[in-house]
């Protein structure tokens, strides 16, 4: 019999559940899939023996990581569970809510490793480590898939604009950010633009892609709200022109736009303090 200590509430219960579902669904695009899968992992979970279950501290996070397990092998296999070729989805609904769709076709261009970091990663905000053990691969060789997975879905998502436009652009969008002017940068942002927010789990921060312009436009001017002793600039990054918000003349942020024509389509915040240190190394 399970002990006592096994029991929870059934709101937290639930809101596993919901979690795990949205973990697979992105993974493999299909909501049937997504609870096959989940399903699995429950099973595997009753499978333990009761002294290997009490071990476990943190039993969500452990059917988080068996569920990506479950989708990675499920994606690596032809003619498996995995998102018909060019649809985003298979036997359901495409993914919903924050992230939105806008991605829901472009990760089937991926492969399945890819596939698996970015979603982790960037949609669920997993920590790297959490995210190499799921890969099986170590966390240089996910950081690779990763960068590999956000290469080719910008190369998807926008048609870059000329330097110079791209220039004036992100400069318009670093001045409505200082000024916050919340309509004049939704006006910069295509109504289905999406941001990206990167702490690499080592600052509080949104953990899921923001979506839609008014949306992302407030999370922007939430993030960078005006302070006395904070700074917005704009920057080569990357071969771009970007923007750096700094905090008593330290990099606090790193921000890349992906510029369609006249709009911007996706946002990138990279505020993982690891990350930043080669941005406020001394200079010679």
């Amino acid at each position: 019999m399970d002990h006592v200590g096994d029991a929870a509430p059934i709101t937290e219960l639930l809101d596993e559940r919901r979690h795990l579902l949205e973990v697979a669904h992105w993974m493999l695009g299909s909501r049937v899939a997504a609870e096959g899968a989940i399903n699995d992992a429950y099973r595997r979970w009753y499978g333990l023996s009761g002294p290997e279950r009490a071990r476990v501290a943190t039993p969500r996070a452990w059917l988080t990581r068996t569920v990506g397990g479950i989708c990675l092998e499920r994606l690596a296999v032809p003619d498996g569970d995995g998102p018909a070729p060019g649809t985003g989805v298979r036997g359901g609904p495409e993914p919903e809510g924050e992230a939105g769709t806008v991605l829901a076709g472009a990760l089937d261009s991926l492969s399945p490793a890819e596939r698996a970091a970015f979603v982790l990663n960037d949609v669920f905000g997993m920590a790297p480590p959490t995210v190499a053990g799921i890969v099986g691969q170590s966390e240089p060789e996910c950081a690779e898939l990763l960068d590999r997975a956000r290469r080719s879905l910008r190369a998807r998502r926008a048609e870059p604009a000329p330097p110079h436009r791209q220039d004036e652009i992100a400069d318009s969008v670093r001045q409505a950010c200082a000024d916050e002017d919340a309509g004049r940068l939704a006006s910069l942002l295509a109504p289905d633009a999406t941001v990206f927010y990167d702490g690499g789990g080592r600052i509080r921060t949104l953990t899921r892609p923001v979506n839609g312009g008014a949306e992302v436009a407030r999370s922007l001017l939430t993030l960078l709200a005006r302070h006395p002793r904070t700074a917005l600039d704009t920057h080569s990054v990357n071969g771009r022109t970007g923007i750096v918000a700094r905090y008593d003349d330290q990099v606090v942020a790193v921000i890349t736009l992906d510029i369609a024509g006249s709009r911007v389509v996706q946002v990138w915040v990279m505020l993982n303090p690891d990350k930043l240190r080669a941005w406020n190394r001394p200079r010679p």
